[in-house]
């Protein structure tokens, strides 16, 4: 449904202008139609409707109420979201509309009750203590999601991977424990995934539209709110008789049953950029909401890396942390998880640094391989003198200003496609992130 949706939605916010200029830390070239959103809050709807229908998971809906809940705090944070995609709401009003789409789910009963500690066992928590925590997760993951929205296609694979991730692990709670509590955290992780998967396709380097923040709170939201169902409603002391005890149970469930450290291992990528940003801004005077251009995607491309391959480097980092953090549930006493995830991230280290080395092949090789690679290749750096023409004539055909065609908001050639055009093929395209 979000696929399919995806399409008309783009064609709507070109009309509505929901195509905001570019902004001094934006990565795209072109404007690019939001309310993306849209489509992923529809698809959401779509699949809380078809579980609905099927035989083995209407059983959620009849003996639960979260669905509900999750489905009034997801629409009142679209709403908001799209808003702010057509009106650039200020961050204050952003943040109380992510405490109050909370504080609806809390009142529809999707909140912590207790707390598995390790050592200690299952800590009830009073009902202002759940409350807060489970404000504190859904604001913090939402705005890790939204703060990692920066590249094309980023923040939808992130989530997919660990929605992925966290559906395999309540999966296995809910069938191999035979919990039906966790049976809500695993449909909402489902649902989840197809409304990233269905709006990757078209959020894919080059974009031909961006979620917005309708659709990144939206699916920090639902993310979110998988995190507090199998954390907060889930009796450990339930699964004592496979387990062997209440302990021993809880250090099973450490991976993803601490609420407070739920984003740094489903979602730690994210967190840890939410957690740099508000360091960093807060070091320079500025205020924790105010936008720049230092996360970590950001500087992914400052070291040269190209767009596609930055994303897929973040990709590779919440895969191996997600489902690092699943196989160390699934067997906490297995050396060789250790050993492969210690492998895998000096995999992703070499891979991070790449751009950092740049080789030079041999002199008998020089005539076959790219300028960039042979020793006698040098740089010519022009003085802002030299730099600047000294008559239009002197300017290179493909950099007149007659030669080039700008990108306008609701016409044919932009960011990918027009409404009813298809895809351009701008010759001076340039590699995303550099200005």
């Amino acid at each position: 449904m979000t696929y399919l949706l995806t399409g008309p939605v783009r064609k709507f916010a070109i009309v509505a202008g929901a195509m905001p200029e570019i902004r001094a830390r934006d990565v795209h070239r072109e404007p690019t139609p939001r309310l993306g959103g849209i489509a992923m809050f529809f698809g959401l709807c779509a699949g809380l409707l078809v579980a609905d229908h099927l035989t083995n998971l209407n059983q959620v809906f009849e003996t639960s109420n979260e669905p509900r809940a999750l489905l009034s705090g997801a629409a009142l944070i679209w709403l908001i979201g799209v808003l702010d995609d057509k009106f650039e709401l200020g961050a204050l009003i952003k943040l109380g509309g992510q405490m109050i789409a909370a504080g609806v789910m809390i009142l529809q009963g999707l909140t912590i009750l207790w707390l598995p500690v390790p050592g200690v066992g299952t800590v009830s928590v009073t009902p202002w203590q759940g409350n807060l925590l489970t404000v504190a997760l859904v604001v913090i993951t939402i705005n890790a999601v939204n703060f990692v929205d920066g590249l094309d296609g980023l923040a939808a694979g992130m989530v997919c991977i660990a929605a992925a991730a966290f559906f395999l692990y309540t999966y296995r709670i809910w069938y191999g424990y035979g919990a039906e509590a966790a049976a809500p955290a695993t449909l909402f992780s489902a649902v989840l995934m197809g409304m990233c998967l269905g709006f990757l396709p078209h959020n894919m380097h080059p974009a031909r539209i961006f979620m917005g923040d309708s659709g990144s709170m939206l699916i920090g939201l639902v993310l979110a709110a998988s995190a507090v169902s199998v954390t907060g409603q889930l009796d450990v002391e339930a699964l004592n008789v496979n387990l062997g005890g209440d302990r021993e149970t809880t250090h099973a469930m450490l991976p993803v049953f601490i609420p407070l450290l739920m984003p740094l291992t489903i979602i730690a990528v994210p967190a840890a950029d939410l957690i740099l940003a508000i360091v960093r801004r807060t070091w320079r005077g500025q205020s924790p909401f105010a936008a720049d251009r230092g996360h970590l995607h950001h500087r992914l491309l400052e070291i040269g890396h190209s767009h596609s391959r930055a994303v897929l480097i973040m990709y590779f980092w919440s895969a191996l942390i997600a489902f690092g953090a699943l196989a160390y549930s699934v067997n906490s006493a297995s050396m060789w998880i250790v050993l492969g995830v210690v492998f895998l991230s000096a995999i992703g280290l070499a891979l991070l640094l790449l751009p950092r080395f740049t080789p030079r092949a041999p002199r008998w090789m020089e005539r076959f391989v790219p300028p960039r690679y042979r020793r006698g290749e040098a740089v010519v750096a022009l003085s802002p003198e030299a730099s600047t023409p000294a008559s239009a004539a002197e300017q290179p055909a493909a950099l007149t200003p007659e030669n080039r065609t700008p990108a306008v908001s609701g016409v044919a050639g932009v960011n990918g496609a027009s409404a009813i055009g298809p895809r351009s093929r701008l010759a001076d395209r340039g590699r995303a992130g550099t200005r």
